[in-house]
């Protein structure tokens, strides 16, 4: 609906307004980084269940944002988007208050599910809401200013959790949230109340939205459980690829006869959709499930605080935030494929300088890729977004740019586990090597670990302290071995990826562009980088 310019808020409303709606979309995204923080610290209050069953309130958690999109969009025509705006940020609260109070992951992981489907509907609302206060002169401005909060929570969550964490503990992160999420609900009512909407009474695929949840909750859960209960030889997750294996085929043949499909397919007849997808969603794939894996590593592995673990992602802001704003003022006659190219060598570079790390005590050998990293992080997305909406226009273009951010935050989840995956197989791989290399096993003239001991002993202590702490090592650098394997795999991942984009068709835009295509395309680009 096209809101007169009497009708829309000025002054002091208007700065309130933009205030309150930034807000509310930075404390959704903080929530997704600044769990990953204090992770050790809530599977050890729930229970001491290990950290890979603390991941579920995150892996669960991020495929209800993503599920929450489709509901988002029909319901908006039903009873507006403020409306739900509102309601969503009400339930968020109420969600927060579960995970706050959860003794067990019987209601934490729940609690999770819900706390995503509430944020994932406001993430999905917020952008437009703000639009249409903006008048159309000023819109681009507006979509620059919510470009910038959609990038901070990226950066600052991660030591801004950590230090909830060690200093109040990991439940005043939910506590925070429910008188945050309750005033963001009642200043938006207060200053909206009375608006009206524009009612779309479309059909929603309900059939293929129940296909598409179960397929991505029995994924998720096949993933998520595997490590811990011997995948397949469990009874309960041979059931889930069952679910899985009936649920994939029916999904297809549904929504292609569907005429409003909860997910269109036939998007993907766009040769640079399916490119620039691919390229999207196995780059943060990576990305996400790396930098969640070695910060949880840092404190399980290294013996770092929450804080400390979260400070070593910090030197990324420096480069992260001017590097986002420095790139769409880029020439727009410029090759997408040529920036994505770059981006994504500079990637693989970086993860393989990052998989080059031995040193559990310098913290240099982190400081500097990290810095690197930022820089690489601030320009993935816009050359992207690019290449993957290239020769799409208007309505399908909007429509193409939530599919492409449906399916790159499904990838950060499914990310997640299967970095923790290669961590949980490499490392018994390389703890058998270390034991045979310096045990004599391997070389009879090598015998490190033999003649270590043998000293120690020597100076008085007992063999068991010895052979414990000797023990110790070796499980330590097996598994920084292990995470340098993630890191190289991802290295040559993106090697893969940089090659790629080559087939895609050149995506030469017109330099002079109108100023709607520069707010579609503004748009069309947010919503792809959404909840980074």
């Amino acid at each position: 609906m096209t809101i007169a310019y009497d009708e829309r808020l000025r002054g002091w409303r208007f700065i309130l307004f933009n205030v309150v709606l930034g807000l509310g979309h930075m404390i959704v995204l903080f929530g997704v980084g600044s769990y990953i923080a204090l992770l050790p610290h809530v599977a050890g209050d729930l229970g001491g269940v290990l950290p890979s069953f603390g991941t579920w309130g995150q892996t669960y958690f991020i495929i209800a944002l993503a599920l929450a999109f489709p509901i988002a969009r029909w319901l908006t025509g039903l009873v507006g988007d403020y409306r739900l705006f509102i309601a969503a940020f009400v339930v968020y609260a109420f969600a927060s208050y579960l995970c706050a109070i959860s003794q067990s992951l019987w209601l934490f992981i729940p609690a999770r599910i819900l706390l995503g489907f509430s944020g994932g509907i406001t993430l999905f609302i917020g952008q437009s809401l703000l639009l249409k206060e903006y008048p159309d002169q000023l819109k681009l401005l507006g979509l620059g200013i919510w470009g910038l909060v959609t990038l901070m929570p990226f950066t600052i969550s991660f030591p801004i959790g950590g230090v909830i964490a060690d200093e109040l503990g990991w439940r005043y992160l939910f506590y925070l949230n429910v008188p945050i999420a309750l005033a963001i609900a009642g200043i938006t009512g207060s200053l909206l109340t009375g608006r009206g909407f524009e009612h779309r009474h479309t059909r929603f695929d309900g059939i293929g939205f129940v296909l598409l949840a179960l397929i991505l909750g029995s994924l998720q859960t096949i993933l998520n459980m595997g490590n811990d209960f011997d995948w397949l030889d469990s009874p309960f997750l041979q059931s889930m690829l069952i679910v899985l294996i009936v649920a994939v085929p029916c999904f297809f043949i549904w929504e292609f006869d569907e005429s409003h499909p909860a997910f269109n397919i036939r998007v993907f007849a766009h040769r640079n959709f399916t490119i620039g997808v691919i390229c999207l969603t196995a780059g943060f794939f990576s990305i996400q499930g790396l930098l969640s894996v070695f910060i949880v590593q840092m404190q399980v592995l290294l013996g770092y605080s929450s804080f400390l673990a979260g400070m070593v992602y910090m030197p990324m802001i420096l480069l992260a935030v001017p590097v986002a704003v420095l790139i769409h003022k880029l020439p727009k006659g410029l090759d997408a494929r040529l920036l994505a190219c770059l981006n994504l060598l500079g990637f693989a570079a970086t993860f393989y300088w990052l998989g080059l790390f031995d040193d559990p005590g310098s913290f240099d050998q982190i400081f500097w890729p990290m810095l690197l990293l930022g820089f690489f992080v601030g320009s993935f997305f816009p050359p992207l977004t690019k290449l993957t909406l290239h020769g799409l226009s208007g309505n399908q273009q909007i429509r193409a740019a939530e599919e492409a951010g449906f399916l790159r935050i499904i990838a950060g989840g499914f990310g997640i586990t299967l970095q923790g995956v290669v961590l949980f197989r490499r490392t018994p791989f390389h703890q058998l090597h270390l034991a045979d290399h310096f045990g004599g096993r391997q070389f009879a003239s090598i015998d490190v670990l033999q003649g270590f001991s043998s000293r120690l002993e020597a100076s008085g202590l007992d063999k068991g302290m010895v052979n414990g702490k000797l023990l110790t090592l070796i499980k330590q650098h097996a598994a920084i071995l292990a995470l340098n394997d993630a890191f190289l795999l991802a290295s040559y991942l993106f090697l893969g990826l940089a090659g790629l984009v080559w087939l895609a068709y050149p995506t030469y835009q017109r330099v002079h562009p109108t100023p709607m295509e520069e707010i579609v395309d503004m748009r069309a680009e947010e919503i792809v980088e959404e909840q980074s």
